[in-house]
């Protein structure tokens, strides 16, 4: 009997080990196991997953998240711009003062949408019928919409403000965004819409007078202008000047620093791929490059006839152009302004500027001074500005001496700076739409 009573108290003991061993199993191994994959939520309202986001260059140290802002002088960047855009988005617990819709009918929208308000579309195929986006930015909820199904009268006005965004550049241009002012002026003058600005993609030779009937000082309807180029109407009360940006048109993208485009040494003095115009600067540039055996130095592809179709391939290779120099040559083309200086700055590649004003109607008699390019000089672009392309010998035998070093943290300046700029341009924006809108509410 004492013996039975043994065996028994040997096998409770030994079922009560194994239990504990597996219960031990479960709270140290099982739940880990059975961890649930990250949740979405830490996604940014409205964001694709990083792979589907459009035109982004998704560049990545494989596992490590990198940062191109190092040490100090990445500490004060990035309080400074937490502390723009805390100013920028500061709300009152979600409430919105004023809804804006913009209507993108130039590809120039997709710059203000993309790159400025780092904004999303969906859906992400640039070649869908109608796009739309959302944003709140300061006390302004903006909502985009573009694609050739935004027509006038085919889709429903549910908003009371519209920023319209416009290509007036050609003759046959200014006949389609008129038509379109034409409709948003009768929203106006029946109360569908009380409120209207317009982004126009100006003329290059800044003739532009066929708007002038449209804006609210003449007797039309629209309130603002923000203006490309560097017209003699902007006069910081209802006429802005507005940046020409890079060519989404032809898909170029939102570009993300990477440590490569920071760090690595870069194997060409500068880059110039574009149309050779006859007895044009650019001509002389290109004698220039021969001359002194610069062209072996430099990317330079020319072309005699301008090639607006861009390919996949084409693209590609313009890229690596700008990734893998350290300069980019921008000679005048009809306008001073060009796509080339906002690409370059993109891929940390020092815009080199002709200096000059083109023939025409541009520039600002009261800051003339400043022309062109008042917008980028008046907010410090880190650029290389030369009045005459025989200066470049000079300029190219100078970055011949600059170490990888000092080619990093001008680098690192000229992408701070263009981000830097956009983020104004943002604010600047939203700041002129909100005190406009808003005031002539209460009036």
């Amino acid at each position: 009997m004492r013996l039975t009573r043994k065996r028994l108290c040997s096998f409770l003991i030994a079922l009560y080990c194994l239990f504990s061993l597996y219960a031990a199993y479960h709270v140290f191994f099982g739940r880990r196991r059975r961890a649930p994959a990250a949740s979405p939520r830490g996604l940014r309202k409205g964001a694709a997953p990083a792979p589907e986001r459009r035109g982004r260059e998704q560049s990545t140290l494989e596992s490590e998240e990198w940062n191109p802002w190092e040490g100090d002088e990445k500490n004060k960047q990035q309080h400074r711009f937490k502390t723009s855009l805390q100013i920028l988005n500061k709300s009152t617990k979600g409430k919105t003062d004023l809804s804006v819709q913009i209507w993108g009918k130039a590809a120039i929208g997709l710059y203000l949408w993309e790159h400025i308000f780092e904004g999303v579309l969906d859906p992400t195929d640039v070649t869908a019928q109608w796009r739309e986006g959302n944003s709140i930015v300061g006390r302004t909820h903006f909502s985009f919409i573009t694609g050739p199904a935004v027509v006038p009268g085919y889709f429903s006005v549910d908003v009371n403000n519209v920023v319209l965004i416009l290509n007036g550049r050609e003759e046959t241009k200014v006949f389609y965004a008129t038509q379109w002012l034409l409709y948003a002026q009768n929203l106006v003058q029946t109360q569908k819409l009380q409120h209207l600005a317009v982004v126009l993609l100006g003329n290059e030779h800044c003739n532009n007078e066929w708007i002038s009937q449209f804006l609210k000082r003449n007797g039309g309807s629209v309130e603002l202008l923000f203006l490309i180029y560097d017209s003699p109407w902007v006069n910081e009360v209802d006429v802005f000047q507005w940046p020409l940006g890079v060519a989404t048109y032809r898909n170029f993208p939102v570009v993300e620093a990477s440590w490569s485009m920071l760090h690595d040494e870069r194997p060409y003095l500068c880059n110039f791929l574009g149309t050779i115009y006859e007895n044009s600067s650019r001509q002389a540039l290109m004698d220039i490059l021969k001359q002194d055996g610069n062209d072996k130095l430099c990317w330079v592809s020319a072309r005699e006839q301008w090639q607006p179709q861009e390919t996949n391939e084409s693209l590609k290779n313009y890229q690596d152009a700008l990734l893998q120099s350290d300069l980019t040559l921008c000679p005048v083309g009809v306008n001073t302004e060009c796509y080339r200086i906002y690409e370059a700055c993109s891929y940390g590649s020092v815009p080199v500027v002709e200096d000059v004003m083109t023939p025409g109607g541009c520039g600002n008699t009261s800051v003339y001074h400043n022309a062109p390019l008042q917008l980028l000089k008046s907010m410090g672009a880190p650029f290389i500005f030369i009045k005459n392309w025989k200066e470049l010998p000079a300029v190219l035998e100078k970055e011949k001496t600059i170490i990888l070093q000092e080619k990093i943290q001008r680098r690192k300046m000229l992408l701070q700076w263009y981000q830097h700029f956009k983020t104004e341009l943002k604010m600047k924006f939203t700041s002129i739409i909100e005190s406009t809108f808003l005031m002539n509410n209460k009036g």
